[in-house]
């Protein structure tokens, strides 16, 4: 980095404690910015094109989701909601009390005890209890387990069934694989679909109709949960031909499934869960799971001796096998996708309800499958797999498209000219197309496949072949010196060793993401950077919680310039072939899938991902190892029986729902308790002075005239006791990122002189300066130096954050990285341009990533001192989501 660094000293207002009333009638909602006013416009005051107001659409099903008794006769929709159940409140049944259930949740749920860990905890317990003549909840883990086995709600049975190869054989030397019974375990969709929709949990969380959103003010289109998509609305057309279904709610069935490797040391070691959830419910809860998301089977994985793995005959059963066993599992939800069953709905009414085959969410190997496609084909289109780098991708593939080849054509022109291999099990069901019903996958084709498959292997060929191998070593190792430089924030993980780690998770590859930019500058050419920014802007956008029609444009703008900057890659030799791969072509899909089926992150892998470590992983380690697909199949039933309990539990208002709000940190210890202790403490000799101008400001927040403009003898002083505090709480709405109840998100921001007996760390944050402007040009950059707060001579007390500023270094951000560039505030003497601002006007944690250049990084840089030793930064705004959106 040069050591002269050009900067733009700006001139700063005080905080300013300015609100916004929402103009709305009957709103009562206050902002303090314009851009949270706007953001609260968009998502509280909006209209929707209900399917019976729809203007210029046709009618869908007349009256959609009526309230009905539990015959199916249609009722007074004023009519109260019966009793969630005829139980007395203090009925725990089969528990004894509340104090038993709880143990049973935590130990059996939470803790994960095993039975000899069980029967030891117990037997202190009740140890301690017999002096007081009293006795634990359980005597041992066994009565523990029949307790639990006997709770009356969510005993959805697991049923079996066996499929075996029934085709032509060959006269001697018969395969085994054609002799062998291959066992599927399944519990009944259509039950798990009922408990599903009762949940009271979900109450305010659930869309009972198809709709069609647009913003107020320019009635642009939003896209946002599954429901707002074409593809819900289009279905809900189709089922209004049948007048029986008439009033009735249309369910949709969000299927997935991915082989999962539970352990590389043992044999037997690979399962394939199926997993299932409702389109009704919001993508939030979806990727928040709270038993929104299913498992519903286990299916068979069919081996075979080497010498058979390549054989044409046993690659074709397998697959017909999946179809089969597909189509068997799935078969007690037919009847409800012609004929409405009547199920209680979250709010306590019953509605009828009609079910479709939606979305199926798989990696690519899983897409192959489930479209009967050639592997290297598209599910979605008919691009040759070697032209699948066409920009503008191929003709749809439809069902009907598949069905006329099949009867017209030999199984070889399918194979060749066509990629059709198998005929899929949606065939069996209706209104049901796979070919477009595969659902987008950020993790594996953008994450896993585009970012970390291709452009970061390919930049390590580049870096060979430009450097030769010797070199492209030593330029390796310093770009993991700089990744190692990131300086901490939440929810980041750190990389002490760079990319050097020898197996890739999903979770890798984010992280990898949100730092590798700023890396590879000044050693790659400007055009794989750009190349990487807009594939970056690309994924961040796709990731959003709401999605327009101006955040489609911008989609596809990043598209666009991801194709024309990749060709760089083809002009130094590095894909002299092209970029035919289906996981990177998949991207031109995005935008067609956002129209049918609403923001793609309630659609990913990475949901039925994380689900296999509470469905599959964590009982299998649970399980002795030996037959253990019984024992997981029986440690999935309890826990659904506790989670089916609490639910039942709560709705009668026997347990407390847990609820949100901010944890107020507490003091630091041996920290200064004056100000003028404060300031001898930080070396910061005007901290008196910045504490005095902060003062004026806030007791004439009504005034045109700042701190700035008056004597420092004008403005108040303050003696009195105050506290330290090491770190303060930022909450806010962040739904595109992993969040809480209603997307809400915690972020600790810290300013300690020593965090986990290292160094100290002193985070970085976003400050508001101007409520007239959006995005970075209304904030500005800081360092938190202190948090600390003291009560005034009014009576009011001031929670505050000493802070150094930074400065703009341009007043657009970086045209090569997309990034926005600042550099630590000196004045005209050298000292730190330091203030004092109101906790209030922090926004959140903001974070700075080096400028390299071309510079190598010395051994002694490393992430707690970075932001010290450089002088200046980038304002990382792929950290995350909520971030990608603010600065924006």
């Amino acid at each position: 980095m040069p050591q002269n660094v050009p900067r733009t000293q700006l001139v700063r207002r005080g905080f300013s404690v300015r609100r916004i009333p929402c103009p709305y009638a009957s709103c009562s909602r206050w902002f303090k910015t314009t851009a949270r006013l706007k953001q609260h416009q968009s998502s509280a005051h909006r209209f929707s094109l209900s399917p019976t107001t729809s203007a210029g659409d046709k009618p869908h099903l007349p009256g959609p989701g009526r309230i009905c008794d539990e015959h199916g006769n249609y009722i007074d929709p004023n009519t109260p909601p019966p009793p969630v159940s005829e139980k007395s409140p203090d009925d725990w049944t089969p528990y004894q009390n509340k104090t038993e259930f709880e143990a049973a949740e935590l130990i059996f749920k939470e803790a994960q005890l095993s039975a000899g860990k069980t029967d030891k905890l117990l037997h202190i317990w009740g140890a301690t209890l017999a002096v007081h003549g009293n006795k634990p909840p359980f005597s041992d883990h066994q009565d523990l387990y029949d307790t639990i086995d006997a709770t009356p709600v969510g005993d959805i049975p697991w049923n079996s069934l066996k499929l075996q190869y029934n085709g032509e054989r060959p006269v001697a030397c018969v395969p085994p694989w054609m002799n062998e019974p291959y066992e599927f375990w399944f519990q009944k969709p259509s039950a798990i679909v009922e408990g599903m929709l009762s949940n009271r949990d979900f109450d305010g969380e659930i869309d009972y109709v198809p709709y069609r959103d647009f913003l107020e003010q320019d009635e642009t289109r939003r896209y946002q949960d599954f429901m707002s998509g074409d593809w819900a609305w289009n279905q809900a057309d189709d089922i209004a031909k049948n007048e029986d279904a008439h009033g009735a709610v249309f369910v949709p069935i969000i299927l997935g499934s991915d082989k999962t490797t539970v352990s590389v040391a043992t044999g037997q070691n690979d399962y394939w869960p199926v997993y299932l959830s409702v389109g009704n419910v919001h993508n939030n809860v979806r990727r928040a799971h709270r038993n929104a998301v299913a498992l519903i089977a286990f299916l068979a994985i069919p081996k075979a001796a080497k010498k058979y793995t390549d054989d044409p005959a046993f690659r074709k059963f397998k697959k017909q096998l999946f179809h089969a066993a597909m189509s068997r599992i799935l078969e007690s939800l037919k009847p409800g996708m012609t004929t409405p069953q009547v199920m209680r709905c979250p709010d306590g009414h019953f509605r009828r309800v009609i079910f479709g085959i939606g979305p199926y969410i798989g990696d690519y190997p899983e897409q192959v499958l489930l479209s009967g496609i050639v592997q290297g084909w598209c599910g979605r289109c008919v691009a040759p797999p070697k032209n699948l780098d066409d920009p503008d991708g191929g003709a749809s593939r439809t069902q009907m498209l598949t069905d006329a080849l099949i009867e017209e054509l030999s199984p070889g022109v399918m194979w060749d000219e066509w990629g059709v291999d198998a005929n899929p099990f949606t065939n069996d069901f209706p209104r049901a197309d796979i070919h477009e019903l595969l659902a987008p996958d950020i993790l594996h084709q953008l994450v896993k496949g585009t970012f970390k498959d291709h452009l970061v292997e390919w930049v390590g060929k580049y870096l060979d072949h430009h450097y030769g191998k010797s070199r492209a070593k030593e330029v390796l190792a310093d770009i993991d010196r700089r990744i190692a430089a990131a300086p901490s924030f939440p929810g980041l993980r750190r990389f002490p060793d760079g990319r050097g780690f020898s197996q890739w998770t999903g979770d890798d590859s984010k992280a990898l993401m949100k730092v590798y930019l700023p890396a590879i500058e000044g050693y790659v050419p400007d055009d794989v950077v750009r190349t990487f920014r807009a594939f970056l802007e690309f994924c961040y956008i796709v990731r959003k919680d709401v999605i327009t029609e101006k955040t489609l444009e911008d989609l596809d703008n990043a598209l666009c310039r991801f194709h024309q900057y990749r060709e760089i890659f083809r002009e130094t030799g590095i894909r002299a072939d092209g970029f035919s791969l289906p996981r990177q072509h998949s991207l031109v899909h995005y935008q067609c899938m956002i129209r049918m089926f609403g923001a793609p992150n309630g659609l990913c892998t990475s949901i039925t991902e994380s689900k296999h470590i509470k469905a599959v992983k964590q009982p299998w380690r649970r399980s002795n190892k030996y037959k253990a697909l019984g024992q997981i199949l029986l440690t999935n039933q309890r826990l659904n029986k506790l989670a089916a309990a609490r639910v039942d539990f709560e709705a009668r208002g026997m347990l407390s729902c847990p609820l949100g709000g901010i944890r107020s940190d507490n003091p630091a210890r041996k920290r200064a308790r004056t100000v003028l202790a404060l300031a001898i403490e930080l070396g910061v000799p005007v901290l008196p002075n910045l504490l005095r101008r902060f003062l004026f400001d806030q007791l004439n927040t009504d005034d045109t005239i700042s701190s700035g403009d008056v004597r420092l003898s004008d403005c108040p002083r303050f003696t009195g006791s105050l506290k330290v505090f090491h770190s303060a709480t930022a909450v806010f709405v962040s739904p595109s990122d992993p969040s809480g109840i209603g997307g809400m998100r915690r972020e600790q921001i810290r300013a300690m002189p020593s965090w986990h007996h290292a160094p100290g760390r002193y985070d970085c944050v976003f400050v508001s300066i101007d409520d007239t402007l959006e995005g970075m040009p209304s904030m500005e950059i800081a360092r938190i130096l202190c948090f600390f707060s003291f009560v005034f001579t009014n009576g009011q007390t001031y929670p505050c954050a000493l802070v150094h500023w930074f400065d703009h270094l341009a007043e657009e951000p970086d045209d090569l990285t997309g990034m926005w560039m600042v550099a630590p505030s000196f004045l005209d003497d050298c000292s730190k341009n330091l203030a004092v601002v109101h906790i209030d006007s922090i926004v959140r944690g903001a974070h700075l990533l080096p400028i390299f250049g071309v510079e190598v990084v010395p051994e002694h840089i490393a992430f707690h001192n970075s932001l010290d030793l450089y002088r200046g930064f980038y304002i990382n705004h792929f950290v995350d989501h909520h971030t990608f959106e603010l600065v924006s």
